[in-house]
């Protein structure tokens, strides 16, 4: 795949993540893709990736992404976001806090034939959790 085609299937998943579209984002993945997720575990399959969708965004139904870095190495492209939402539904076992909450994200992807065909997602887990209250720090 050339560098365009990279950028061009980067920014939609870009738009499919902004207009919260599982359906959308699914599509973009191979069939039997392999997703390795800190808080889905290792999905396999474009329908656990919708699944696995569906309950991100019933979560954060108001999730904002903003592109921080693309850096692509054909096949593979690194996409660091940062997230923002408010915690509305379950997430880690615990039920929705109503806080608002922003996390970096980023997203390993390997594609093949022009779908992701194994995706990585790294996330500031412990950020989340101090945020949700699940943790509490000492300020520094």
């Amino acid at each position: 795949m050339t560098r365009a085609e990279l950028e061009s299937l980067v920014d939609r998943r870009v738009e499919a993540l902004r207009s919260h579209s599982p359906q959308r984002l699914a599509q973009l993945y191979a069939d039997d893709a392999v997703v390795e997720s800190p808080m889905f575990a290792t999905l396999r399959g474009r329908k656990a990736v919708e699944e696995s969708n569906w309950a991100f965004f019933e979560t954060f139904p108001d999730l904002e992404v903003a592109t921080d870095a693309i850096v692509i190495d054909a096949p593979r492209v690194a996409l660091f976001m940062t997230y923002q939402a408010t915690h509305v539904g379950e997430i880690f076992g615990l039920p929705g806090t109503h806080r608002r909450i922003h996390f970096p994200v980023s997203h390993l992807l390997t594609y093949q034939e022009g779908l992701v065909a194994h995706e990585r997602r790294i996330y500031d887990f412990t950020g989340v959790l101090l945020q949700v209250g699940v943790l509490r720090a000492k300020p520094a």
